[in-house]
């Protein structure tokens, strides 16, 4: 017989300001418990009582006057003139003891983790200005509740609250009855719920298209160089005698940069450039040669990956369309920079490389020990596109460990984040390798070659070890390598 059950809870939205609210727990599950509330309601009126207080805990009470720390233990007395209590603490005893003091004082009380002693649930809440969305599973999933608010979180615009501002103007202008009112209201808002299905099939459409030919169009470039640079076509056996000069230690080296190079990316989300553009540089490629063959091949990776994200819906269409002009222009600028320098000041550009690159092994570094913070509306967003392009194709690398974790780091959700990073990353790597086609030509194709040969090889075990290791060890380990090999690589340049 089907589950007929339902959520009969009543939403309500409280003035924490204007209440008196108590937290037993000093530990991590306290200092959760306080981070949601502070979060959406910085001037709450909060004491907690724990024998043990955490240091984040104290670092908060130093940035919100209305936060109270009493380290002692327990007790009923600590409830009087409370209006809500929540048990906030790994022991069940404890919690279940703040209940039976609660519900003998008349207030109301959250458990930990135990939705049958709550009188209410704490749910997750999206946050857009003056909109506040509360979410319930009925206590069943907090992980499902989670998702939700992160998807809310990047469907809901940052301008809400600016048509919040402007209803708010418009309703206090408007004459009539209330039930006026209400109609006209209901006129000018109904084009938020129009079906937009259509267009959003238009659209998908045309990105498809235009991604579709540009990879038709770079592979047409390709191909037309070699044939017309090699008509009329020599025998097998001579072009073999060709390529087989090729084959040697050098180009297993550069199968081994492809190999770890895409281990590292598919287990990360990130440092394919700045991996191997760091072995390639120690095994002795020009830094030119360098990002132009590590853009090249990135083509193809790129463009799977890519589409693979817009497939599943990871992608924000409004932020990559903040990212992708800004972004074209810088990779292609860093490009014809890299090429020009690599001219005619060669022998100060491996330093260069070599210190951006150690900057980018810190940056990996850093992310294993980034918290989770609030999301903050990233400004110039632009700009910030623009130096991940030109930083990208001037250092090999970059757009990853660059956009991706500022982004992250300002409270992105992380799915959206990484998949529009991601197709963008195709557009960004098209420019670079063209670019570079037109200005150095393809005599990096033994790099290219051997990147493509060992990324193949990598890929499905990258993909078999994804989400198996732990992803703070890697970016640690990846980060500690990548900054050592810098140093290297710099001491050898002033040697």
């Amino acid at each position: 017989m089907p589950n007929t059950s339902t959520n009969n809870l009543y939403p309500v939205f409280l003035k924490l300001d204007q209440l008196r609210v108590l937290v037993v727990g000093g530990g991590y599950v306290g200092e959760e418990k306080l981070n949601s509330l502070l979060r959406t309601s910085p001037d709450a009126t909060i004491t907690l009582v724990a024998i043990e207080i955490s240091e984040a805990i104290r670092t908060m009470a130093e940035t919100h006057a209305g936060l109270q720390l009493v380290q002692k233990a327990f007790e009923s007395s600590d409830l009087i003139e409370k209006d809500i209590v929540i048990a906030a603490t790994n022991d069940k005893q404890l919690n279940a003891s703040v209940k039976q003091a609660a519900a003998e004082a008349g207030v109301l009380a959250n458990i930990a983790d135990t939705p049958d002693l709550c009188d209410f649930y704490l749910g997750s809440i999206v946050n857009k200005g003056d909109l506040k969305i509360a979410i319930s599973t009925n206590g069943k999933s907090p992980t499902v509740a989670k998702r939700l608010k992160e998807l809310f979180n990047d469907s809901i615009p940052p301008e809400m609250d600016q048509v919040l501002n402007n209803m708010q103007e418009l309703r206090l202008r408007m004459n009539g009855s209330f039930s006026d009112k209400v109609k006209q209201l209901n006129d000018i808002t109904k084009v938020l719920v129009a079906d937009k299905q259509p267009a959003r099939v238009n659209e998908e459409r045309k990105w498809k298209l235009i991604a579709s030919r540009m990879i038709w169009l770079f592979a047409a470039m390709i191909v037309g160089h070699i044939l017309l640079s090699s008509v009329p076509l020599p025998p097998i056996p001579e072009l073999w005698g060709v390529a087989k000069e090729y084959v040697n230690q050098q180009f297993l080296l550069f199968m081994l940069a492809g190999f770890l190079a895409q281990l590292v990316d598919g287990l990360l989300g990130m440092g394919y450039g700045v991996t191997s553009a760091t072995c390639l540089i120690t095994a002795g490629v020009n830094p030119v040669s360098v990002s132009a063959a590590i853009h090249t091949s990135e083509i193809f990776s790129a463009g799977v990956s890519g589409y693979s994200h817009y497939r599943f819906g990871n992608v924000n269409k409004k932020l990559f369309k903040h990212l992708l002009i800004p972004g074209v222009l810088g990779a292609i600028l860093g490009a014809a920079m890299l090429v020009f320098l690599g001219e005619h000041a060669g022998q100060w550009l491996m330093p260069i490389i070599a210190f951006y690159a150690m900057f980018l092994g810190f940056k990996i570094f850093s992310r294993a020990f980034q918290p989770t913070n609030i999301n903050v509306k990233v400004k110039r967003v632009g700009w910030l596109a623009g130096a991940g392009g030109f930083l990208d194709s001037f250092g090999g690398g970059g757009w990853g460990p660059i956009v991706t974790s500022t982004l992250i780091s300002k409270g992105r959700s992380p799915r959206f984040t990484i998949g529009t990073v991601s197709l963008t990353e195709f557009f960004i790597t098209m420019a670079s390798a063209a670019t570079f086609f037109f200005t150095a030509g393809i005599g990096h194709w033994p790099v290219v070659v051997g990147l493509l040969l060992g990324g193949t090889i990598a890929a499905p075990i990258s993909a078999k070890l994804a989400g198996k290791l732990p992803a703070k060890t890697m970016m640690i380990g990846v980060g500690i390598i990548v900054m050592i090999w810098s140093i290297r690589l710099i001491i050898k340049s002033f040697v």
